[in-house]
């Protein structure tokens, strides 16, 4: 049996599949939405604001809130007693959830982003954590 959950969630419409999926299938697991922030990088758009931050772990933490207040929602909506911890990292999203991953059952991931950008990237991240993580992963679409 599972005890402890890792689900990772960008604010995409998987990521919010893939929380609605753990809270149904592992109502008494302990789950653990994961957010990842991208270091400040000219290629990444949302992270590059960060740079100017004066304090960039507050910044990533207020970028993070609405995926979490999004969590909550999604959490209350599927059992008014469901309950779940929150993370947020820097880093590379591949680098993160693997390094957190070691300490759950499973992982379960969104299939991808929303649009071609997002499912290229994100599909490539869930694709690597199949490959690469240390406990089995549930990829939902």
């Amino acid at each position: 049996m599972v005890s402890r959950v890792l689900v990772p969630m960008d604010g995409s419409e998987m990521s919010e599949r893939a929380l609605e999926y753990a809270l149904e299938v592992y109502p008494d697991a302990e789950v653990t939405v994961l957010h990842v922030v991208g270091e400040p990088s000219p290629l990444w758009a949302e992270a590059t604001s960060l740079a100017l931050a004066d304090d960039l772990e507050a910044a990533a933490e207020e970028h993070a809130q609405s995926v979490f207040d999004r969590a909550r929602e999604i959490a209350d909506a599927a059992d008014g007693n469901a309950q779940f911890d929150t993370d947020v990292q820097l880093g590379h999203p591949v680098r993160a959830i693997l390094d957190r991953a070691d300490d759950y059952g499973t992982v379960v991931i969104g299939s991808h982003g929303g649009d071609l950008v997002d499912f290229l990237y994100i599909g490539n991240v869930a694709r690597k954590i199949v490959n690469r993580s240390p406990v089995p992963v549930v990829v939902v679409r």
